[in-house]
Parts: C-alpha cells; structure tokens; sequence
C-alpha cells in the first residue's frame, strides 16, 4: 500500500529520548505510544530511510511524558515545549530540513489528555493552545473531537492510548475471548473519580452514586494487578471520559473482548476506516447514565452477539495494539497507512519533476 513512502527518524542526544527509559514505566504507561512508535519505526525497514535527501517525512522522537511527579506519580508534561522546542533547535542547527519546510513534513506524538496543548485539563489546555513552533507539523495524538477545537486545529493522525500488547497476550492466554463472562457490567472506580468536582464531568461521580448498589455493576474503587483477567470477565465494560474524552480502557476493553460502553460526548476515535466502532461498541451520551441500566440490559437482550462477533474479530485488535516490530494491520501500520496519504506535505515529492 505505502511501499514508497520513506521516513527519516533524527538522531537526537539521549536526553530528548532514551535516557528517559531509566524509568521502566517510561514504555509501559497509557502515554507510551511515543516510546512504541518511535520503536517500531526504528524497526521498519521498508519505511525507514537513513539518506534524508531522500526522505517523505521527518520524525523527531522525543518523549515528553516520562517526568513522573514524586508527589502522584502521574506524568507531568510541564516541560514538554521547553523539551520540543530544544529538539527543533537541535535539528535546525544541524540539519537544513526543518528550514526549508517551516516543519511541514516533520512528525512529532503528542500522546496527552489534550494533545499537543499539554495540559490535562481543557480550559487551561485551550488557553495553553498549541505551541506556535509545532503549527506547521505533523502531530500524532490521542485527543480527538468531532467539533471544532483549539487542541486539534492542526494537522494530526488520532491514535490510540497505548497499552501493553504483551500484557493483552498473557491475560488472554489464561482467558479466551470466547471464554464464560459472568460480570454484566465492569468499570474501576478510583476515590478522585467519586469526590472529584471536575474530572470526568462528574459523569464517574454519578455511575458509582447510581450503581454502586446494584448487582450488574461491578464497581471497583481501587485498580489491582489483575484487573485485566476481569475485563474477559465482563460483557461490558464502561469508558467514560476522564479529564479527557478518552481513556486507556477503551483500547483494554476491546483487546480483552469486552464491549466498550463509550460515555464522553463528541469524541473522535482512531483509525475508524479500519475499526467500525458503531459494530463492536455503545455509545451512551453523558446525560443517559442515569439509563445505563436499561440500555445494557435491551443490548443483551436483543443484538449483543452480533456485536460480540465484531469486537472478536482479532483485525480489530490488532488495530489497535502497538507492537516492537511493525505487523501487518497493527496500530503503527494504521499511523502509516494515514500519513500515506499526506504526502502532499512531502518537500522532496513537491520538488520531484513531474512524469
């Protein structure tokens, strides 16, 4: 399909990128895929170029979110721009690449709660915005919403959160896909999700207020190491938003055979020409969660094996899942198969005399 399309990946010092995986949970945390892209793009042999001059796109592999907080141990991005702009600085000062293009055919991951405007909530993302510097790139990030946003008003591919496919492939061996699901209705309920004024909308506050008595809602306050073997518990498996429209269980649920029960309203999913979620997931609009109860219970009673049928299609989970060396279908060849068709944006193509 992209057979042409050539990828040069910049040699930066290590402090842009590998010195960051002293931290073990620099690969493995849901805004891995910086680390997973760059990996299986170092990996690709058919795509990768190491002349520049004959190059499509340029990837700059920095990886912003391995500055974990001593006080919650989240990762916090305060330092991505200073971390991004040092980057250009590095590459214009040794490369004539960037220059010439403004950063046009240049890709950079942006794989937090708002993208590239680097901040987990959205008012201060939005007046954040994105950093004038990366205006003119390419952005892979996991925001995305289907309206107008401050925080996609660039030119980006919308990925997936990253979980661990090696962690999907061991759960999975102790526990098919098609194996018996005995909890109705699965979702980890973490205390800031029940007192918390903000996050999430209140929309987690109000599931566990609403459900958290009721025998088909299996409501957790704390996550535990094996949480993953009771999503292949479940029949369904509820993603609300966070503090952003998307979250890590959307990808584990569909990985783990369960179905996603989508509650963020406006939410743009990835590489929908490959995976058809109105097939293998529900969508439940934010104000509809006092109903929950009722619309599962009509989905079971009436086309759950169809979409069950969907979901366990093992396309879709590969979609979705990044892996060290590219495959065929995975997440990295879904990023791919998208920035084939910006080739527009290729300075070396745009240069090429014409046939």
């Amino acid at each position: 399909m992209f057979k042409d399309l050539k990828i040069f990946i910049y040699e930066l010092p290590s402090e842009y990128n590998e010195n960051w995986l002293s931290n073990k949970r620099c690969s493995n945390h849901l805004f891995a895929s910086e680390v997973a892209i760059h990996r299986a793009l170092l990996n690709a042999d058919d795509f990768r170029t190491f002349d520049p001059n004959e190059a499509d796109l340029f990837f700059v592999p920095v990886y912003v979110s391995c500055n974990f907080s001593t006080v919650n141990g989240f990762p916090t991005i305060v330092h991505a721009r200073s971390l991004l702009f040092s980057a250009i600085q590095f590459i214009t000062k040794n490369y004539p690449f960037w220059n010439r293009s403004q950063g046009f055919d240049h890709i950079f991951v942006a794989s937090h709660d708002y993208g590239a405007c680097f901040h987990a909530m959205e008012d201060r993302a939005i007046d954040n915005g994105i950093p004038e510097f990366l205006m003119n790139s390419i952005l892979l990030q996991t925001f995305g919403a289907n309206y107008k946003h401050p925080c996609q008003d660039v030119e980006n591919v919308l990925i997936p959160p990253y979980i661990s496919p090696e962690s999907i492939r061991k759960t999975l061996e102790k526990a098919p896909l098609t194996g018996n699901r005995d909890i109705m209705v699965k979702k980890g309920v973490h205390p800031k999700n029940v007192s918390g004024k903000f996050y999430s909308k209140r929309v987690r506050t109000e599931i566990w207020r609403r459900y958290k008595g009721d025998r088909r809602f299996y409501l957790q306050r704390h996550r535990f190491t094996g949480y993953q073997s009771e999503i292949t518990r479940s029949v369904f498996c509820l993603c609300p938003l966070g503090w952003a429209p998307w979250s890590p269980r959307l990808v584990e649920s569909v990985a783990l055979g369960c179905v996603p029960v989508i509650i963020a309203d406006g939410i743009r999913l990835p590489f929908s020409s490959a995976v058809k979620w109105s097939e293998i997931s529900l969508t439940v609009a934010e104000r509809e969660v006092g109903k929950l109860g009722q619309i599962l219970e009509h989905v079971a009673a009436t086309n759950l094996s169809t979409i069950q049928k969907n979901l366990w299609d093992p396309a879709v989970r590969r979609a979705l899942l990044f892996n060290d060396h590219m495959q065929r279908g995975d997440a990295t060849w879904q990023i791919l198969t998208s920035l084939y068709k910006k080739l527009n944006r290729s300075y070396r193509r745009s240069r090429a005399p014409s046939q």
